[in-house]
């Protein structure tokens, strides 16, 4: 800890950075349990590399789900491998595992004349000749084809549907249904489902989710799904617009179902408004007792297990989520929640409007981009990146065609990995993963700001993958400008690498002085960094962990700065977020769990303030 001054001096007097309780955790990460599995997973994404021999089958509590796989057409030792390792409960990866080894395992290549300027386009994939496969004769001789059956339930998978649904799809509409009367099912049983609660003397009218073999005609067309009598007598029924537009009144009064503690997310994810789309909300009514200053901006992911953002938002004083894909605000999407109790009106976009698509963003990579790649978005930005081994797999495949577009299954793998891991066409057929620096800009973040200062390149993308998007989160504070025009006093819990310090910088809101919580050295070094290349005119005192944070040191920069005007941070996602299969136990997770100090910080200083 840097010294805090000659004796009766008060240590935050002056421009000074100060450090406390810095060397108990200096081996810490905040990184994602389920960003740490993709890395751990990289080899089954495009097939087997070594031997194909199943380890034992883990002990289960019944074997109904392997038996349910095995009646799909897959062999028992496939399956065996798939739940061993995404784990029983997980149907979704299972299934994508069990279509991925299969269609690895199916794609040798015909051969083909001389004369062939390619492989054959008989719909398979090409990426046998990738691996080194040792697999016995015997485990050959067992691949088979994908089924009609299991192209269909591909299909309704990659098009987003639940494997569970897809499954109960298919069962009541049989095999041979085509995929839109499939995904029309779907459709309605769902809107049927979520809107029986909100209106249930309509709903009353659909005794259950239609079947596609009951004695009434089902109709299955892009405007509606209804249900008539074969007799001729016509009953009330409900389309899929009505429905939409019951459930669309009701969702505006409420993000939240309080009777099951579900959220309804809304799409587009744009909040109460971002730029360029139009009218914005202005107002709304939050708790009195909510009301700032103090103000408070809490941030975390937007997709946690059921009841996690009710919980938070019961904490927070009862305010609902501001839901926001950061898609609008940059070529890459970042799908977060924000709880606050700022203003709404007078919100400002940070200038100049950085890149709004890939092309913008690398305009290099425009003359690489293949036709059938139609992304213009990057997905959200993760801690790691794929391998170059994975680089130079996706590279054998392309380069098989000979300039031309591959085959659609094809196009779909090799679509799926680029999605997932941020890849960009760099060359002919070649494709990489960003630099942190390219990262860096995707988030706001200035030039450099992670690079040097003994940070290596993998604690640049671990730390940049768990920053804010400056540029959504600087739309939200800008409110502030106008009402603290001569600086501000901000406690930062887990401020990460200086995501709230850098978007209140670039909106010219002085600092006056920063209270800085974060465990991570990495981080707490890279912000130390910026603030003395920013010359900073304030003080900034940083504190190792949140949990050390003690009522006497918050009434301690209360008196010395007369008070916090903002208190903002994101409590660690790592057991909330969708990939973490193994330790998503929301906020009763080890990590996640810390929502409850930043509760608790921020009830002592609204308290001590108020006192005062």
């Amino acid at each position: 800890m840097e010294s805090a001054g000659s004796a009766g001096e008060e240590p935050w007097k002056g421009k000074q950075v100060l450090e406390i309780g810095a060397a108990a955790s200096e081996n810490f990460e905040w990184d994602t349990d389920d960003e740490l599995e993709i890395e751990y997973r990289l080899d089954s994404e495009l097939g087997p590399t070594g031997s194909n021999k199943v380890s034992p089958s883990p002990s289960f509590s019944s074997c109904g789900k392997v038996d349910e796989f095995v009646r799909m057409g897959f062999s028992r030792s496939i399956v065996l491998k798939a739940i061993e390792e995404n784990g029983e409960e997980n149907t979704q990866a299972i299934l994508d595992a069990l279509l991925t080894y299969t269609a690895l395992e199916n794609s040798s290549p015909k051969k083909h004349s001389a004369s062939d300027s390619h492989p054959q386009n008989d719909g398979g994939l090409y990426f046998d000749d990738l691996f080194d496969d040792d697999s016995s004769s015997s485990e050959q001789g067992t691949r088979q084809h994908f089924s009609e059956n299991d192209r269909t339930l591909s299909l309704l998978v990659e098009m987003g549907y639940d494997v569970d649904v897809a499954l109960n799809a298919v069962k009541k509409c049989g095999c041979d249904a085509p995929v839109e009367v499939l995904a029309d099912f779907i459709s309605a049983a769902e809107l049927v489902e979520h809107a029986a609660p909100a209106f249930s003397r309509e709903a009353s009218s659909i005794s259950k989710p239609m079947d596609c073999h009951d004695e009434r005609t089902w109709t299955g067309t892009s405007t509606g799904c209804a249900r008539q009598p074969v007799n001729g007598k016509r009953k009330k029924y409900w389309t899929n617009e009505m429905l939409k537009a019951k459930l669309l009144r009701r969702d505006q009064d409420s993000c939240f179902n309080r009777d099951d503690n579900s959220l309804h997310l809304p799409n587009p994810m744009i909040g109460y408004g971002v730029p360029g789309r139009g009218s914005s909300v202005t107002e709304r009514k939050i708790p009195e007792e909510a009301i700032g200053p103090p103000y408070f901006y809490y941030e975390n992911v937007a997709l946690t297990p059921k009841g996690v953002w009710n919980t938070i938002s019961k904490f927070l004083y009862d305010i609902e989520p501001e839901f926001v894909d950061s898609l609008f605000f940059s070529a890459a999407a970042r799908k977060r929640g924000y709880i606050h109790n700022l203003p709404l009106d007078g919100r400002f976009p940070l200038l100049p409007i950085p890149p709004q698509t890939i092309h913008e963003a690398f305009p290099s990579t425009k003359a690489w981009w293949p036709s059938w790649d139609s992304r213009s978005k990057l997905n959200c930005l993760l801690t790691c990146v794929a391998s170059a081994k994975l680089t130079e797999k996706i590279r054998t495949v392309v380069e098989k065609w000979n300039g031309e577009a591959p085959p659609l299954l094809v196009q779909k793998q090799v679509s799926q990995l680029l999605k997932k891991w941020n890849l960009v066409w760099v060359g002919q057929n070649k494709v990489a993963p960003l630099e942190p620096d390219e990262m860096e800009m995707l988030l706001g973040f200035p030039q450099n700001h992670t690079r040097g200062g003994g940070v290596s390149r993998c604690e640049r993308y671990k730390v940049l993958g768990n920053s804010f998007q400056v540029d959504t989160v600087a739309y939200h504070l800008s409110v502030l400008k106008s009402i603290f025009p001569q600086g501000m006093n901000v406690l930062s819990l887990f401020s990460g690498i200086g995501g709230a310090e850098v978007a209140l910088h670039r909106l010219g809101i002085p600092l006056c002085n920063v209270v800085a919580v974060e465990k991570s050295e990495v981080s707490r070094s890279i912000l130390r960094g910026w603030w003395d290349q920013t010359k900073q005119k304030g003080n900034l005192i940083v504190v190792a962990d949140v949990q050390e944070v003690t009522p006497s040191m918050v009434e301690m920069w209360i008196s010395a700065f007369g008070g916090f005007d903002l208190v903002i941070g994101g409590s660690p996602c790592n057991n909330l977020a969708g990939g973490n299969r193994h330790h998503r136990h929301g906020l009763e997770g080890e990590h996640s769990s810390l929502f409850f100090e930043l509760y608790r910080i921020l009830n002592l200083v609204r308290g001590m303030m108020r006192q005062s």
